[in-house]
């Protein structure tokens, strides 16, 4: 009789914790067409291995969506960057270090994602202008916005404009109000 009641005992807990495997699993899958939006992502497991993907965060007090990297930072332009040159160097770099990847990916974006060759390796670009993350930023909180003219990026950034035998870039206007840093670069 123990014995028995000790193969049911086993076969419920085998069978409760198959549905769970099952339930999760399901949970996970969604139906052709659907997807699961979580902070403005979509599919989150693929967009956190991504480069580059999208999130919402506050900006100057407005809810925006941003581009981050793979671990959730805010990516940042700088205007009097180049389609071809970074102008961020020494201890400006230090304070804005360059998104590097050498194969970079996409997720949630519909620019052109591209790299560029730079002193620290294959630095990533969106629609021309070099990306960089804010030393000060944590995961979903920008704290950069208008420090030493960076500005954060966004999936409605312009291109920037060709150049003309030399002649600089059209930077793209910010659309986001410039806050005053502590920083003098």
């Amino acid at each position: 009789m123990k014995s028995h009641q000790t193969v049911i005992l086993t076969g419920a807990i085998a069978l409760t914790s198959f549905l769970i495997v099952g339930a999760n699993a399901t949970a996970g899958a969604s139906a052709p067409g659907a997807s699961s939006t979580v902070r403005g992502i979509q599919n989150p497991d693929i967009a956190k291995s991504s480069t580059v993907h999208t999130t919402t965060s506050i900006v100057n007090g407005k809810i925006e969506t941003i581009l981050v990297n793979s671990k959730g930072l805010p990516l940042y332009y700088y205007p009097a960057d180049t389609a071809k040159k970074s102008m961020v160097s020494g201890e400006l770099a230090r304070l804005w270090p360059p998104l590097l990847s050498a194969s970079p990916t996409a997720t949630g974006v519909r620019g052109k994602l591209t790299t560029l060759n730079v002193a620290a390796g294959r630095q990533v670009t969106y629609n021309g202008h070099f990306l960089y993350t804010f030393v000060e930023d944590s995961p979903g909180n920008v704290t950069g916005q208008g420090v030493s003219d960076f500005f954060v990026a966004t999936p409605q950034l312009k291109v920037i404009r060709s150049t003309v035998k030399g002649a600089p870039t059209t930077p793209t206007t910010p659309t986001a109000t410039a806050s005053s840093g502590s920083y003098g670069y």
